[in-house]
């Protein structure tokens, strides 16, 4: 294993994926799904751009019906065009083998393929359905993504298990069958892959699971029996809260035991809601969990009796938007301001203390004290702000400190 982040990692084989390096000693990276009809090039355009400019370094397209295969490469070119040329991650499902075959630009436009062997067919169309995707790949020098869900588990496999299970003296519980098969059916699908000709340096496996501890518990042993570059997402984690709270539980857990190389936090959006919280989540994980730093953090205190303001809360959340809106403009201009830290208190119990543990913070007054702010710079009081104005005051500081700190040298 190597060591990163401070993290004992997996050492898996390395995979490069238009350009990007995943496994090894790659960082984890973020990856999202669109979810337009690919056929509508210009929604599906949009989305992905939207998806890139939040920071997602793959972005995964349906690719279900020839309409939409034929749509890829163009979708390719447009992004291409407009300045966000990021990896696209066909979806492949039932009758990949056919499109990738009847549409060689999109099996040329196309970064990777993604293939799920629980529907790639059944019998022996089975085996060569799956062969010829491979081929496929192969062709174009293109890695896959073997990725098993629970929800389209192979069911001659599973069938078979289970009856070998229910014959056994001592048989183990269904949930350990269905783990076993997870893994076997993608580690025994990287085995063919690669005796199709398909090199270890093109495949990454992953076996989602909708279950916090399942998925938890069948990672633990992909890892142990592979050295394939895995992805990781809980599959249909849910709404809101929810899906955040259980995917973060169980990404955190895996990271954490150094299993993963790309992740994507499979959310049901909100109607109406932008298809980029699912980027936004995903970051947040790796950067609070110290592997990687996509934009700067905002430290803020929940509020108490002491802070029946709102002023508060309503500068944490202008600030933290704000900083996330630059991003794309502030990567190029000011390498490394993904790291700055900020902090937004409302009282003076920890207000001081957190401001000057960060980069640039404020303490605003609570319920009662004096109507002032100190602001703290580098662990030091840098000037203390007054008047109805504070949070533009406040921005503008942070502006300055952002240009001082991380412009051109």
């Amino acid at each position: 294993m190597s060591i990163q982040f401070g993290i004992p990692r997996r050492q898996s084989v390395q995979v490069m994926i238009g350009g990007l390096a995943v496994g090894g000693d790659a960082p984890v990276r973020v990856q999202s799904m669109t979810n337009t009809d690919t056929a509508d090039i210009d929604s599906t355009v949009t989305q992905c751009a939207e998806l890139a400019r939040a920071g997602s370094e793959f972005v995964r397209i349906t690719v279900n019906n020839e309409t939409a295969a034929a749509a890829v490469p163009r979708i390719r070119d447009r992004l291409e065009a407009m300045g966000s040329p990021v990896p696209l991650i066909g979806d492949f499902h039932f009758n990949g083998h056919r499109l990738l075959t009847d549409y060689p630009a999109c099996a040329e436009a196309l970064a990777k393929y993604r293939i799920n062997p629980g529907n790639v067919g059944r019998g022996e169309k089975r085996d060569t359905q799956f062969a010829t995707m491979i081929e496929i790949a192969c062709r174009y020098d293109r890695p896959v993504r073997i990725g098993v869900n629970w929800g389209s588990l192979d069911p001659e496999l599973i069938a078979r298990m289970m009856d070998a299970n229910a014959r056994s003296e001592n048989p183990s519980p269904a949930e350990e069958v269905m783990r076993e098969a997870m893994v076997e059916s993608a580690v025994g699908s990287a085995l063919r892959a690669e005796e199709l000709g398909l090199g270890r340096d093109h495949i990454i496996l992953s076996c989602k699971m909708s279950g916090v501890q399942d998925l938890i518990a069948v990672y633990r042993m992909l890892a142990a029996r592979s050295d394939h570059a895995l992805h990781l997402g809980l599959t249909e984690a849910g709404m809101g809260s929810k899906g955040i709270v259980a995917s973060t539980a169980a990404l955190s857990v895996i990271l954490q035991e150094g299993i993963g190389d790309t992740i994507r936090v499979s959310l049901t959006p909100a109607p109406g809601e932008s298809r980029t919280r699912e980027v936004v989540v995903a970051q947040e994980i790796l950067q609070t969990m110290g592997m990687r730093s996509f934009a700067p953090m905002v430290t803020a205190c929940p509020g108490c009796g002491r802070t029946t303001s709102t002023v508060f809360q309503e500068l944490a959340e202008d600030i933290q938007d704000y900083l996330r809106d630059q991003m794309p403009i502030w990567r190029e201009t000011y390498p490394g301001v993904e790291t700055l830290q900020v902090a937004v208190m409302g009282c003076v119990v920890n207000g001081p203390g957190e401001s000057k543990h960060a980069n640039i913070g404020i303490s605003l007054p609570g319920t009662g004290e004096q109507p002032s702010a100190p602001v703290y710079i580098d662990g030091e009081k840098a000037t203390t702000l007054k008047g109805p104005n504070i949070s533009e005051q406040f921005k503008a500081m942070v502006n300055e400190y952002i240009s001082e700190r991380f412009g051109a040298r």
